[in-house]
C-alpha cells in the first residue's frame, strides 16, 4: 500500500511578497477549519522586510522554507528499527529479525551506521562455511557461545574470545584424540572423564561438555591450571555442533563497504533507480548529520505518493517551487493572468481579476461562514494594502477596498497609519546589497519562447529609489549572465508619485519597451512610465502583447 504524507502544503511563489506569504498562511488556516486534512503553509523563498514587518506586527510565525516540493524520504514511513552491536551472534540477529519481522538489521555504534546484515548473509554463513577454524577466525566471544548453545560457563572468563584453534568433536578414544587435538582448539565432548582430561592436557582453549554431564572438581582444577575454559550444555553433541557456528559475531559477515543508504532529505524520484537495481528489501536512513535514525522498505519508497500542494498567488511554472512536476497540485488560488502551468488531473482553480489573492481568500472565509481571527484578518488586510499600493494600483477594485476595510476593523488597525509603517519597513534598503534588492520581488515569465525576468521595488522615498538605482545598474549585467534569460526588467516604483522608472538589459529589451509603451528611449536618459505602478496589470500585459 502506498505511503502518503498526510500534510498538504500551501505555497506561494518564489521570491515571495506579502500577498504570497499572508495568503498561504491564511488559506491554510481556512482549510484546516473546513477540512479534516492537515494544511501547512510554506514559503518558496526568503522574506522581504515588508513581509517580516507584517508577520512580526501580528505575531505570526514565519512559514518554514521549502525549496523543492518533490517527495523526500522523510515524507514517508521510516521504521524505527534499533541498531544492534557488531558483537551479537548470528543466532541473536536471526531471532531479532523474526521477532521484528524484518530481513535486514542495521549495525550501529554511537548512533552511527557501521554496516548491515541480512537474512541472506546469515543463511550463507550457515550453509556455505566449511572451515573448522571459522569460529576463531571470526574472534567469537565465549559469551556468544554460551548463549547460543544454551550453556553455562563452569570456569573461564565469559568476556574472553576464542581466537586461535579449530572446532572439533572428541568422538575417538583418548589415544587417538592426542593425534588431532592441538593447542588452542575448542573441543566438543561428552561425559567421559578421560576425554575431558586429554583435551585439557593437550592445551585446548575450551571444552564443551554436552548433555548436562557432570564436571568433576579435578577436571575443573586442571582446566584452571591450564587456562582452559569449560562450558556445559544440556544439548547433545550433535545439537551443540550444529548450533555453535551460530555463535559467531555478525561483524564477520556484515556488509560494511559500499553501503546503500539514504538521507532523510533525499528525493524519492532521485533514488528509485538505485533501489530498483539492488536486491535489498530495506535500506538504512540517516539524518543530515549522518546519524542513523531507522530503516525504510523498498516497497514504501517505490510506492510513495507525491506530495500534495496548493498554489496561491501564482500559476506560472517558472515562479513555482522547484519539483512541482513531482507533486500533486490540488488547488490554485490566484489573481494573475493564466500562465504556463499544466496539471496531470483536474484541479480546483479559482482565479479572479482582483487586486490581491488575499481578497479572494477573504471571500472564501465569508462563503464558508468561518470566523476570521484577528491575526489572520491583519495578514489579509496587509496583503491587500501591499498588492494594491494602498488602493493606488489600477489593479485595485472596490471589492479589494471593501475587503481591506472589513479586515482592518477585525484586526483593529488604522489603514493609512499601518500601511505607512509597512511601506517604510519594506523600503528600508540602505544597508542591503544589490543582490538582496534585486531578488526582493523578482519573477520569471515565459512568453512563447521568450524568457523574461521582471523585478519590482516600491518605495515612498525618491532619494532612496535613486540610490537603489545606482546599485542595481551595476548588478544587472551580472544577473543577466547568471540567469540566461532573454531580457530582464527592473521596475523602480514611486508609490507617492505613482510612476515607475525601468532598468533593462538584454537583446531587444529597449525596442520591446518602446513598442509596448509607445515611447522613444533616448540614450543616457531614464525610462519613466508615468502612472504605471502595477507590474501585473500595467507592465506585463503590454510587454506580452508586443512580444506576440
Amino acid at each position: 500500500m502506498a505511503m502518503r504524507n498526510n500534510k498538504i502544503y500551501v505555497v506561494g511563489h518564489k521570491n515571495p511578497d506579502t500577498d504570497s506569504i499572508c495568503s498561504a498562511i491564511s488559506y491554510a488556516h481556512l482549510k484546516n477549519e473546513i477540512s479534516e486534512e492537515t494544511y501547512v503553509p510554506r514559503r518558496a523563498g526568503q522574506l522581504n522586510e515588508e513581509t517580516q514587518f507584517v508577520l512580526s506586527y501580528f505575531k505570526v510565525k514565519t512559514p518554514e522554507y521549502i525549496n523543492d516540493i518533490g517527495t523526500q524520504v522523510k515524507d514517508i514511513e521510516i521504521r524505527d528499527t534499533e541498531g544492534v552491536s557488531r558483537e551479537i551472534s548470528l543466532k541473536r540477529a536471526w531471532n531479532l529479525m523474526k521477532e521484528l519481522g524484518v530481513v535486514t538489521l542495521p549495525i550501529t555504534k554511537h548512533d552511527r551506521l557501521e554496516g548491515v546484515i541480512t537474512t541472506e548473509d546469515i543463511a550463507e554463513a550457515y550453509m556455505d562455511v566449511h572451515d573448522s577454524k571459522i569460529l576463531s577466525t571470526a574472534h567469537t566471544a565465549y559469551r556468544n557461545i554460551v548463549d547460543t548453545i544454551d550453556g553455562e560457563m563452569i570456569c573461564g572468563n565469559i568476556d574472553a574470545y576464542f581466537t586461535q584453534g579449530k572446532v572439533l568433536i572428541a568422538a575417538a578414544n583418548p589415544d587417538l584424540m592426542e593425534s588431532y587435538i592441538e593447542e588452542g582448539d575448542l573441543v566438543i565432548l561428552g561425559n567421559r572423564y578421560e576425554s575431558q582430561l586429554c583435551a585439557i592436557e593437550m592445551n585446548a582453549a575450551c571444552i564443551v561438555v554436552c548433555e548436562g554431564a557432570n564436571v568433576s572438581k579435578t577436571i575443573r582444577k586442571m582446566a584452571e591450571d591450564h587456562g582452559c575454559t569449560i562450558i556445559c550444555s544440556t544439548h547433545d553433541t550433535y545439537t551443540v555442533a550444529r548450533l555453535i557456528n551460530q555463535s559467531m559475531p555478525i561483524s564477520y559477515f556484515m556488509t560494511r563497504e559500499n553501503l546503500i543508504k539514504f538521507k532523510t532529505d533525499d528525493f524519492t524520484d532521485d533514488i528509485k533507480n538505485t533501489m530498483a537495481k539492488k536486491r535489498y528489501r530495506d535500506f538504512p536512513i540517516e539524518d543530515k548529520k549522518g546519524k542513523y535514525i531507522g530503516m525504510i522498505s523498498r516497497r514504501n519508497l517505490l510506492n510513495a505518493d507525491k506530495n500534495r500542494i496548493i498554489l496561491v498567488d501564482h500559476n506560472e511554472k517558472t515562479q513555482a517551487v522547484d519539483g512541482l512536476e513531482n507533486a500533486e497540485i490540488l488547488e490554485i488560488i490566484d489573481h494573475h493572468r493564466l500562465g504556463s502551468l499544466e496539471t496531470m488531473s483536474p484541479v480546483y482553480f479559482r482565479n479572479q481579476p482582483l487586486g490581491c489573492t488575499a481578497t479572494i481568500i477573504y471571500q472564501m472565509f465569508r462563503e464558508h461562514n468561518v470566523e476570521i481571527p484577528k491575526k489572520i484578518a491583519g495578514l489579509l488586510c496587509a496583503a491587500i494594502l501591499s498588492d494594491t499600493l494602498m488602493f493606488r494600483s489600477p489593479t485595485c477594485t472596490y471589492i479589494d477596498k471593501d475587503a481591506a476595510n472589513q479586515l482592518a476593523e477585525i484586526a483593529e488597525i488604522k489603514i493609512e497609519e499601518f500601511a505607512t509603517k509597512m511601506f517604510q519597513a519594506g523600503s528600508n534598503m540602505k544597508n542591503k546589497s544589490a543582490e538582496e534588492i534585486f531578488y526582493q520581488d523578482f519573477k520569471n515569465f515565459l512568453a512563447g519562447d521568450t524568457h523574461l525576468g521582471v523585478g519590482q521595488i516600491t518605495s515612498l522615498d525618491t532619494e532612496e529609489l535613486s540610490s537603489i538605482k545606482e546599485k542595481l545598474e551595476n548588478y544587472l549585467d551580472k544577473a543577466y549572465k547568471e540567469h540566461g534569460m532573454n531580457m530582464i526588467f527592473i521596475l523602480l516604483t514611486n508609490i507617492l508619485a505613482e510612476s515607475t522608472e525601468v532598468l533593462y538589459v538584454g537583446d531587444g529589451a529597449k525596442e520591446l519597451l518602446e513598442d509596448a509603451f509607445n515611447i522613444t528611449i533616448e540614450e543616457n536618459k531614464p525610462v519613466i512610465l508615468p502612472g504605471v505602478v502595477s507590474r501585473k496589470k500595467q507592465f506585463i500585459p503590454p510587454i506580452f502583447e508586443s512580444i506576440k
